[in-house]
């Protein structure tokens, strides 16, 4: 899918910092949470919510009173007119919503039109499905537990979710030496973006947040990322590998978080009218999207980003930074090795490898992220590409240039 006039305005989008599962954000309901913080980054930025002409919601984890969805939603940020989708499709959800959100904007022709995009999941406290089966001996219900037992089973590949980095691993020869290696090179790049009292993520993330599930009394602050855990060669060293015979460790994988992230998208006015500096334009060009052979997750951002790129009618060549979705360590290595991308071009200033994962917004924090590290280094192309469940796969094209 390409675009020709969709446009992020510099400034409209924020994230909360990531908090680790069952940590500070566990009891934070979070469509009203992500209504809490969108209210505050909009005020901050001055962007009235009558402005938008749609709220679209990403969210994958199911919620008290999450059937309501988007119009839940805009209601709480004071918009009680907007409607729109509300978005599922596991870690893949962020460029979906996003495409989503730009082919709308494109089929209106409106330049002045604006979406509001907001992502936002709790993997903490899951909920306990019970689904009822009359045809079961005393009719005793089926169930599942939403968060685990999902991450632990494809019902079409029939294998975990680290499986699927298993048998790349297996297949491309990559070692848990290898993963490690990667790991110490994400981390060394988390720290950048802590650097000078975290100058890098003050650009985009609303920090700090009181966590006030009482309404009455705070019980924590939280500034930044929550969850990040110290990391060295040898701690990695001492680490074994989490399935019998095979090569990735605790380290070499994510962790479930909780946490949400909204960004604006709209044609070329509006985005005139909102960013926070008018001299720089940041352009969504293409979305891709692929599936790799089953029970191969982590291969499938290679077909969604070279989609994503074909679409753009760009190379690799032309990319001036990357940004991937890394569950695994083995990810980023099987894309460097498809791609011929060096894992050092990827992921600076950090990644859900490193800050966690809470499902529906990792990919929009990853994709900010893309967008500020392209107007530190004064504009190019960039590229986010993230696996999903299913071994599907999405990837985003943008463009950061100067205004004409």
């Amino acid at each position: 899918m390409r675009f020709e006039n969709v446009y992020f305005p510099y400034g409209a989008y924020w994230c909360t910092p990531f908090c680790k599962w069952q940590g500070s954000f566990a009891g934070l309901p979070p469509i009203p949470f992500a209504a809490e913080v969108a209210r505050r980054a909009l005020a901050e930025r001055k962007l009235d919510p009558q402005r938008f002409g749609a709220l679209h919601l990403g969210s994958t984890v199911p919620s008290p009173s999450s059937f309501y969805g988007a119009p839940w939603l805009a209601a709480l940020i004071g918009a009680e007119r907007l409607s729109g989708p509300t978005i599922s499709q596991a870690c893949a959800t962020s460029a979906r919503l996003l495409a989503g959100a730009a082919a709308e904007i494109e089929s209106l022709g409106a330049e002045g039109e604006a979406l509001l995009c907001i992502a936002a999941d709790r993997t903490s406290n899951g909920p306990h499905l019970v689904y009822p089966d009359a045809t079961a001996p005393g009719a005793r219900p089926t169930t599942e537990e939403w968060v685990w037992d999902n991450f632990q089973l494809d019902p079409f590949a029939r294998n975990s979710m680290i499986e699927t980095a298993e048998n790349v691993a297996r297949e491309e020869g990559i070692s848990t030496e290898a993963q490690h290696e990667v790991v110490l090179l994400r981390h060394a790049q988390y720290q950048k973006a802590l650097a000078d009292e975290a100058a890098f993520q003050r650009r985009y993330m609303v920090s700090p947040i009181e966590v006030n599930p009482s309404g009455r009394k705070a019980i924590a602050s939280v500034a930044s990322d929550e969850g990040v855990f110290p990391t060295t060669a040898d701690g990695l060293r001492k680490l074994k590998p989490v399935l019998p015979g095979g090569t990735v460790t605790f380290g070499g994988q994510t962790y479930p978080a909780d946490g949400n992230a909204g960004m604006v998208v709209t044609g070329k006015r509006g985005a005139r009218e909102m960013a926070r500096d008018t001299g720089i334009v940041i352009r969504l060009l293409a979305f891709g999207q692929g599936r790799a052979k089953k029970g191969f997750m982590p291969q499938a951002n290679l077909p969604a980003s070279r989609q994503a790129l074909d679409h753009a009618n760009l190379t690799v060549g032309d990319l001036a930074t990357v940004k991937t979705h890394n569950p695994f360590a083995v990810n980023d290595i099987s894309f460097s090795n498809g791609l011929g991308i060096p894992l050092d071009r990827m992921n600076n200033f950090g990644s859900s490898l490193i800050w966690g994962h809470p499902q529906g917004p990792t990919g929009m924090r990853l994709v900010i992220e893309l967008i500020e590290e392209l107007v530190q280094r004064g504009g190019g192309y960039g590229l986010f590409s993230g696996c999903a469940a299913g071994d599907s796969a999405a990837a985003l094209v943008v463009h950061v240039g100067e205004a004409s």
